[in-house]
């Protein structure tokens, strides 16, 4: 076997194709999974949201301010503001999303096959387009899961409704501006996590193989099959990588979405008012509010995500027949 081929199987045993899972246990099992890594991570979000809306004279004005408020009025709870909607909306949102990442990423690959391309180069490109149709797609449930669950994260904060429940915020949106209230900020939703779903799939799959390429494993003088342990510390480093990635280049547009999403019906403003009030309160650098928890947010919530999600993969991996036996 040459060293093409050697490398090849090898990627193979760290990366599962989609042809080669059981779609029944890979969507049940996963939506387990994936809701319990949302228990674990769901309070960066909340501290992020209410970093983004802050006023300029409001008293908390960095994460541990928030945090410390948010236990002393509410206790643990109010860290879990808004959770029962995300719950309830992410499952349909994390099917649509994985099925579509994985068969778009497959036809991707197919695409390419006659380019002379690198593996990090077919990584990028594959990795990236796959992430960016599969936010597109899952933004339809995506986007009134954010702007009912940011509504609750921040009520009575700074002066801002309150709310008895996701239903009861429902029912306000829709009396006040219809259906279509409950895509506000849509069109900033698809060009936030589009873009930074593209930026964080192409830079995992591109980090994955350069990681690779740095480590013991030498093309020439033969590869060795990683261990599972490796895998999951090489999964791990792309999954930090890419969300730092994706963290510095999207937050501003992130900012001005999660603002225009959670002010109510009568003080709202347009996208280009929220980008004047942010720099003129703390000049360019108002447009980064909230990196910080962002840029955790998104490293941490990308990294579990992805160890959990590739744990799936193994876990829901059809396996295939001993032709030695």
């Amino acid at each position: 076997m040459d060293v093409a081929s050697k490398r090849q199987q090898s990627f193979g045993q760290a990366e599962i194709n989609w042809d080669k899972l059981d779609k029944t246990k890979f969507y049940v099992v996963g939506a387990g999974i994936f809701s319990g890594v949302t228990v674990a991570l769901y309070p960066i979000s909340v501290v992020k949201t209410r970093m983004q809306v802050v006023t300029h004279d409001t008293v908390e004005r960095n994460a541990f301010s928030v945090i410390k408020s948010l236990l002393k009025t509410d206790g643990v709870p109010g860290l879990y503001r808004g959770f029962g909607t995300v719950v309830s909306g992410a499952i349909p949102a994390r099917i649509i999303f994985l099925t579509a990442l994985e068969t778009t990423k497959v036809a991707a690959l197919k695409m390419m096959e006659p380019f002379n391309m690198s593996d990090a180069s077919q990584a990028a490109i594959a990795n990236g387009v796959a992430g960016m149709m599969a936010s597109l797609y899952s933004q339809a449930v995506f986007v009134p899961v954010d702007v009912v669950s940011q509504r609750l994260m921040v009520q009575g904060y700074a002066g801002h409704t309150t709310y008895t429940g996701g239903l009861d915020v429902v029912r306000r949106v829709i009396k006040s501006d219809g259906i279509r209230g409950l895509y506000r900020g849509f069109g900033l939703s698809v060009m936030t996590y589009s873009p930074s779903s593209a930026v964080w799939w192409a830079s995992y799959g591109t980090s994955q193989r350069i990681i690779w390429g740095l480590l013991q494993h030498n093309f020439e003088s033969g590869w060795k099959d990683p261990s599972e342990g490796q895998i999951v510390l090489v999964q791990s480093a792309g999954g930090i990588f890419a969300g730092a990635t994706a963290s510095c280049i999207t937050t501003p547009l992130d900012t001005i979405k999660t603002r225009l999403q959670v002010i109510a019906h009568e003080k709202r403003p347009t996208a280009r008012e929220v980008i004047k009030s942010l720099i003129a309160e703390d000049g360019w650098t108002g447009l980064y509010r909230g990196l910080g928890p962002r840029f955790f947010s998104m490293s941490a919530w990308g990294t579990s995500m992805i160890l959990a999600y590739e744990y799936l993969k193994r876990l829901c991996a059809i396996k295939e027949p001993d032709l030695h036996q």
